[in-house]
This record gives C-alpha cells, sequence and structure tokens, in this order.
C-alpha cells in the first residue's frame, strides 16, 4: 500500500455532503485558509471544524424538539412573573428546568391554582428550558390527548400508542380537570398514567384540588389510584393567587379610569 494519498479537494464538498456534515462542508475553506495564514496543527484543524459540526447538529437538533414539543409561543421562565406568584421559587424552578434527578426516576411535577395564575405558563416554560437542555417534551392540553388516545383504543392500538409516546421524557398535561368522565373511555388518562409511572415524568396543571378529581376519572378507586401514582414522586407546587387575567383587566380599568379623569379635568 502507498504511503502517499492523493485527496481531490475538488470532490471534498460532495464527499461532505454525502457525509451529511453540512457545516464542515461550509466552512472548511474559510478555517483550512486561516490554518495556512497562521499555522495551525493538523488536529487543531479537524477539532474545530469537528466541534462546529457537533455544535450546529445540537442546535438543529433542539429546534426539531422545540417544534414537535408545541409548546404555546412566547412562555419561557424569562417571561414569568416570579413576582407575582411568591410561593414558587425561582431557584427550585430553575434547578427544575435542568432536569436532570427527577427525569432520571421519572418523578412528576404538579401545579394548582385558579385559573389565570400561570400554571400553563410556568408547564410551559419548564418545557422549553428542558428542551434547550437536551430533553424531549411534548406539551397538551389534556383533553386533546384523552382524545387521541381513545381513537387509538377504539382502533385496538392503545398501547402501541402510549408507548410512541415514552420518546418524550416529560408530557405537559395542561387543564387535566377540563376532561370529563362523561366522555367515553376517559379511563385512557389512567392508563396513560400508569405506563409511565416511576419511568417517564408528567407534568400535570389543575384548578381543582385532588378531592375534586373524581369528575375526570371513571369512579372513586381509579381516582385514588390515579392521585397515588403521581403523587408517589412529585413535586406539587400551590399557585393560589389572583388570576393574572383578572389582575390586567383591574389594572387596563385603572388606567381608563385615570385616563377619563384627565380628559374631563382638561375639558
Amino acid at each position: 500500500m502507498s504511503d502517499s494519498i492523493t485527496v481531490d479537494t475538488a470532490r471534498l464538498p460532495l464527499l461532505l455532503g454525502e457525509l451529511r456534515l453540512p457545516t464542515i462542508a461550509k466552512l472548511w475553506q474559510a478555517f483550512t485558509e486561516r490554518a495556512d495564514r497562521e499555522g495551525w496543527p493538523s488536529a487543531r484543524l479537524l477539532a474545530a471544524l469537528v466541534e462546529l459540526e457537533l455544535a450546529e447538529r445540537a442546535q438543529r437538533r433542539i429546534q426539531r424538539h422545540l417544534l414537535e414539543a408545541r409548546l404555546p409561543p412566547g412562555k419561557t421562565l424569562s417571561s414569568f412573573d416570579f413576582a407575582n406568584v411568591p410561593m414558587v421559587s425561582h431557584a427550585h424552578v430553575t434547578a427544575l428546568a435542568s432536569g436532570d434527578a427527577w427525569l432520571k426516576k421519572g418523578a412528576n411535577i404538579l401545579l394548582f391554582g385558579p385559573s389565570g395564575s400561570g400554571k400553563s405558563h410556568l408547564g410551559a416554560a419548564l418545557g422549553h428550558a428542558l428542551v434547550e437542555n437536551g430533553y424531549r417534551v411534548l406539551f397538551t392540553r389534556t383533553t386533546d390527548l384523552v382524545q387521541r388516545l381513545q381513537t387509538a383504543r377504539q382502533a385496538l392500538s392503545l398501547e402501541a400508542a402510549i408507548e410512541k409516546l415514552d420518546k418524550y421524557q416529560l408530557i405537559v398535561l395542561d387543564d387535566l380537570c377540563y376532561v370529563n368522565r362523561d366522555q367515553a373511555e376517559t379511563s385512557v388518562l389512567f392508563e396513560l398514567i400508569a405506563a409511565r409511572y416511576e419511568r417517564r415524568s408528567l407534568l400535570v396543571t389543575s384548578n381543582r384540588p385532588f378531592g375534586e378529581w373524581t369528575t375526570v376519572f371513571p369512579d372513586a378507586a381509579m381516582t385514588l389510584a390515579a392521585v397515588d401514582r403521581l403523587v408517589h414522586h412529585a413535586v406539587i407546587l400551590e399557585m393560589n393567587v389572583e388570576s393574572y387575567r383578572q389582575r390586567s383587566a383591574a389594572t387596563r380599568q385603572k388606567q381608563r379610569a385615570a385616563s377619563d379623569s384627565k380628559r374631563d379635568t382638561k375639558e
């Protein structure tokens, strides 16, 4: 075998394309010219190009996962008003956003509070942070997911549908108590909870306490079993504050009153 290897650099873009290395394909020429000028060792040049490829690949993966997560836009930790929810610790939520320990053991997060208290925002914000940290998340209204699982049950594919959801380390079930047990087969929600127990995590938002969850599940025994599985390894955050929407409406009303008063004074 010859010690010399002939390299046709004109074919390099094609070769990099076949290897699916688009970032290196885009940058190699500028980096090799710089390496020639500055006398880089070949190992440094190779390491720089590979690191950039991996960084770009990670960023593309995050963008794909953000799209599939279906998170509501603008609901991030930076836009969440912790001052209006003093019982929720910013430091605690930041620690949860890293995901490591609680996601590994399939623990859950339960957010309770009245409508408009910021539960959905906080749930979405945690989901967004976790995706940024490399986890896969699905944000869904509980009613929508129940309908999907009901359809799967009717097609005799419920088990497969639940297994498919295993790819998400966290599912955010928003507004759990909007599900009504009068809907056909709401027991599919219990089957999801049972299947993920101690394996995959759930984040549940609810405007009702546990005692009122009998409106969701077909019977009291199933309600108790669902609650037991959810709280066994769980962080529970109570957000019993005035509705954000009510506060905003009150603020707008005060602003209008002040504006009307100022106009009357001028007249």
